[in-house]
């Protein structure tokens, strides 16, 4: 009789910012698991801009904007109104000065989907994204 051993369990600690993980996995499943990680990680993350020189606004101020939060204000703006590839997506956000990990936004933009924000139409590594309905209007707008 000959049985296959089960790959040796490997342990990864990862620290990325204020975030120290540590992963246990499968020798044959660890790039996986940390692929994962960083990738929950990096869309959880926060990002600081600073204002435009010459704004009104002091240098002290900073806004902070996680990666679902801008893929939901660029919704509630209606640039998800005709269909978007992730790399049209991941272009936009770094124009705007957001930039995240093509993961992070690939995920973030699942998670709308499954919330039933945007639509998701296509094939796998080939998705487009549209907005499932628009956002309510403003008051006064």
């Amino acid at each position: 009789m000959s049985t296959d051993p089960s790959p040796p369990n490997v342990t990864v600690k990862l620290k990325r910012g204020s975030w120290e993980i540590e992963i246990t996995s499968p020798a044959d499943k660890v790039q996986q698991a940390v692929e994962s990680v960083i990738a929950g990680m990096a869309s959880k993350e926060e990002v600081t801009l600073m204002p435009p020189e010459g704004s009104s606004d002091g240098p002290s101020e900073k806004r902070f904007e996680t990666c679902r939060g801008v893929l939901q204000k660029m919704w509630k703006e209606g640039w998800f109104a005709s269909e978007r590839t992730l790399s049209e997506v991941d272009e936009e956000m770094a124009r705007r000065g957001y930039h995240y990990d093509r993961t992070a936004v690939s995920h973030a933009l699942v998670d709308l989907v499954r919330e039933g924000t945007l639509f998701r139409d296509g094939a796998m590594r080939n998705y487009r994204y549209v907005q499932k309905y628009p956002s309510k209007p403003q008051p006064g707008a």
